[in-house]
């Protein structure tokens, strides 16, 4: 089991959204993982996007460059 730490979440509306997440910081090397949204969030499609807190500059510009639009920004223990 993985121990619990303080995150970045990216929530999307759209599951697409998600995998293009995914695909985009594969390609790029970027840290992070698709995982289930979190209880304590409240998301549309299920999906989020959990990265380490320094990445999220990072993350945010992958999103702009690739036209991915987010739900929500959180830092949350996953």
């Amino acid at each position: 089991m993985r121990k619990k730490e303080l995150k970045l979440v990216v929530t999307f509306h759209t599951t697409a959204d998600a995998m293009a997440m995914e695909k985009a910081c594969q390609e790029l090397h970027v840290p992070g993982r698709l995982i289930p949204v979190p209880r304590e969030i409240s998301a549309g499609c299920g999906l989020a996007w959990c990265a380490p807190l320094e990445a999220q500059a990072r993350v945010e510009s992958i999103m702009r460059e690739n036209g991915i639009e987010q739900d929500a920004l959180h830092e949350c223990m996953v």
